[in-house]
């Protein structure tokens, strides 16, 4: 660190970056050495800041304890969410999720039958979510979108690329949550016990498809999963995505979205409750 940059030294080259210009710092090299110094510095600026492992997958975010001065009232207030706004608010993000997968089938042009499954399951969607139309979906969609021998979570490029690009995603909306002053164990339909990050995963439910509509653009012929891709994945998320039919960065609208739902869940009214929008064919 040079005053308040980053010092990056490689070989004889020495780069100076301001630490005010980033937004994410993602380390993806084992010999990288950080000096307290800089970690402490990318904290107090909320850098998001994260850390992969030898599989090139981002596992470790670092977050400031006192990141946030009004964390202690924005628990209080996230411990008191209205359950029946809670379940409602599962149902809308659900069907947007839902919504955003049918709009990437038909932006691919993919079989009408599975786009009308899924415009049928999202009118299906009730309140939490009871009768699982998201698993329903999700099946109907990959299958639809990488064909009818994909399974998710299978050790293959297809699945390396998207849980790549949703840990990114994933950072980045914790990040948000956390500068917002909000616990991101604490989920409002993710309850996993040992996830750290429930509250993250329900948020950025609608983004999913952004990694998606990439990954079968660029991988589905692809054998190994490279550099270039996780690079170009990264870049992805820093695309434009539109909030009330105005043009956001996703860093932006990540958080005006945090910021509807949380005035949704404050008041119960549901025009407070604003969604992304995706354009597949600027993405």
């Amino acid at each position: 660190m040079y005053l308040d940059n980053i010092k990056v030294i490689k070989n004889e080259e020495e780069i100076l970056i301001p630490i005010s210009d980033i937004h994410s710092l993602l380390l993806d090299n084992y010999k990288i050495l950080l000096s307290v110094q800089l970690i402490n510095a990318l904290a107090k600026a909320n850098v998001n800041v994260v850390l992969c492992d030898v599989d090139h997958l981002p596992v470790t975010m670092l977050n400031p304890l006192f990141g946030n001065s009004t964390a202690p009232k924005s628990l209080r207030e996230q411990l008191s969410w209205n359950k029946i706004n809670k379940s409602i608010l599962h149902q809308q993000i659900i069907k947007r999720k839902i919504n955003h997968q049918k709009k990437l089938l038909e932006y691919i042009d993919k079989n009408i039958i599975e786009i009308n499954i899924l415009e049928k399951y999202e009118n299906e969607v009730e309140i939490s979510d009871k009768t699982n139309r998201e698993g329903l979906s999700a099946k109907m969609y990959f299958q639809g979108l990488f064909g009818k021998e994909f399974k998710r979570f299978d050790e293959d490029i297809i699945n390396a690329g998207l849980n790549y690009g949703y840990a990114i995603l994933r950072s980045q909306v914790s990040k948000t949550l956390i500068a917002k002053g909000l616990n991101t164990t604490l989920g409002i339909f993710h309850k996993g016990p040992n996830n750290n990050f429930n509250l993250s995963d329900d948020i950025m439910e609608p983004f999913r498809p952004i990694i998606d509509v990439w990954v079968f653009k660029n991988l589905i012929n692809e054998k190994l999963f490279l550099r270039e891709h996780r690079l170009a994945l990264i870049e992805q998320t820093t695309k434009d995505i539109y909030f009330k039919n105005q043009k956001q960065t996703i860093f932006n609208t990540i958080s005006l979205y945090v910021d509807s739902i949380l005035n949704f869940l404050k008041t119960g009214n549901i025009e407070e409750l604003i969604h992304p929008e995706l354009k597949f064919d600027e993405l």
